[in-house]
């Protein structure tokens, strides 16, 4: 008699929605400790103003602007950013705030994307791959619609305090 693998992934799908959530904190958890490490705020202007090596010409104006606004102060942007990310990082694998934390992270990802990854950029004869952020942005939207169709976890912090302060659910999660 065969496993039958269908009905062990209906059978698990909360706890293997639980783990996938908490493996893509742990991915932002790591970004954001990168953004500090020694070195990282002297590269980041550069990494900004290399992201617009091959783009298509309308797209200078984007580019100039956020190299003008992150070489005035990089320490800022990046060090901000680094506190984003563990926060999205912190949330998503405790399960606090999902909702909130999957906006964000959509968002982040986005600029992220669109700026020093520089759409993923150039496009091109050798181009391999769209950049990270656009995953990263694709995944929270695949998140917040799995929360949506399937409802809350029981298995985070949202879920606890829902109970206890039921006005929490529309800050944390989607509930039908």
């Amino acid at each position: 008699m065969g496993i039958n693998s269908d009905a062990w992934f209906l059978r698990n799908a909360a706890a293997l929605k639980v783990a996938a959530r908490v493996v893509f904190g742990a991915f932002w958890l790591i970004d954001g400790a990168l953004k500090f490490q020694p070195g990282f705020v002297d590269a980041f202007p550069g990494m900004v103003s290399g992201a617009a090596a091959g783009q298509p010409s309308w797209l200078g104006g984007w580019f100039s602007f956020w190299a003008s606004a992150t070489s005035s102060n990089p320490a800022l942007v990046v060090y901000s950013t680094g506190a984003l990310e563990l926060a999205i990082g912190v949330c998503l694998v405790v399960g606090l705030l999902q909702k909130l934390a999957f906006t964000a992270s959509f968002f982040l990802s986005l600029v992220i994307w669109s700026v020093p990854e520089g759409f993923g950029g150039p496009y091109g004869p050798g181009s391999t791959d769209v950049g990270t952020g656009a995953v990263y942005a694709l995944a929270s939207v695949m998140f917040l619609a799995a929360m949506a169709a399937f409802g809350p976890s029981r298995l985070s912090l949202d879920f606890a305090i829902g109970r206890r302060w039921p006005r929490w659910n529309k800050l944390a999660e989607f509930r039908s």
